[in-house]
């Protein structure tokens, strides 16, 4: 999803965080010319929301860092890592050296993945940064009845209070969603996790926009009140709850989260995706909603 076109478009002409250069690095095959692997990198220096990335790099604190992708993609690879990554990490040494950053490197690699195991086997130590969640979809019933007792009729009793309290779901384009609302929600959400500027004003409005048919916008409305929205992403597999806001303040004995999370089940079962990627954070609701750890990693080095 993070290596779309329009996704990567998206980010250079709306940034969601600071990012004072852009490069793209894309690896041929040599005789053909084929285009074997590629890979985007942003050159960043402002805290949030790398916070986290400092928490862990505490040396790399307040110095700039070449690094892959952005904090807002929690997926980072590189296809054909085993044949390209010694070239790969050259090209970015040097330009992270032309762009005037003592750091280059990678973050929110997968531990155990094509990525991870080969920064490993090239003796690179990786940081634990945090975890992402995900979990395997076919259809909604069957979903339910892979979870606990309790937290299964904790979910149907949210979708029933819910339903008394007059709440309403819908799903729809980013184009038709009510960006401005769902934008300040999502604002309001993330600063209670010191999560500031994780949705940067107007630019999230647009950025979501400007993904196209890759961006939906999942609505939970209390008569008519915005009361939780998600920005879900697809791709050919995997339904991404990428982002959400919820307002708590609400009419009645439900929790709009739940109303929200339930609905994302729903909509990527109807849309086929094997796999509910959750997200970073909020970990005990996930693993308890049936939800697997995923390790991120950081991988950074010093040019």
């Amino acid at each position: 999803m993070f290596y779309r076109h329009a996704y990567v478009s998206a980010y250079e002409q709306t940034p969601l965080t600071a990012v004072e250069a852009f490069a793209y690095f894309v690896v041929r095959e040599k005789l053909a010319g084929e285009a074997i692997a590629v890979l985007p990198a942003y050159l960043q220096q402002a805290p949030p929301p790398v916070r986290r990335l400092h928490q862990v790099y505490p040396e790399a604190a307040g110095e700039r860092a070449l690094l892959s992708h952005t904090w807002h993609c929690y997926d980072a690879h590189v296809p054909a890592t085993a044949e390209v990554l010694p070239r790969v990490l050259d090209a970015m040494i040097r330009t992270a050296s032309i762009l005037g950053a003592r750091w280059c490197g990678f973050t929110n690699v997968q531990r155990g993945g094509a990525l991870s195991s080969a920064l490993r086997a090239a003796g690179l130590p990786a940081r634990h940064l945090t975890d992402r969640w995900a979990a395997g979809i076919t259809t909604y019933e069957h979903y339910l009845a892979g979870l606990s007792p309790r937290a299964r009729a904790n979910l149907r009793r949210n979708e029933r209070r819910s339903a008394e309290a007059g709440v309403t779901t819908e799903t729809l384009p980013a184009d038709q969603a009510a960006l401005d609302e769902i934008t300040l929600l999502c604002v309001k959400t993330a600063s209670r996790f010191e999560n500031t500027g994780y949705h940067p004003g107007p630019t999230f409005g647009r950025f979501v926009t400007a993904l196209g048919d890759l961006a939906r916008v999942i609505e939970v409305r209390q008569h008519g009140r915005l009361v939780a929205a998600g920005v879900c992403l697809t791709d050919s597999t995997r339904f991404h709850t990428w982002t959400c806001g919820v307002d708590y303040a609400v009419d009645g004995n439900y929790s709009p989260y739940g109303v929200l999370f339930a609905e994302s089940v729903r909509v990527a079962a109807r849309l086929g995706k094997s796999t509910l990627e959750g997200g970073r954070g909020n970990a005990a609701f996930k693993r308890r909603h049936g939800l697997g750890p995923r390790h991120l990693d950081a991988v950074l080095l010093r040019t």
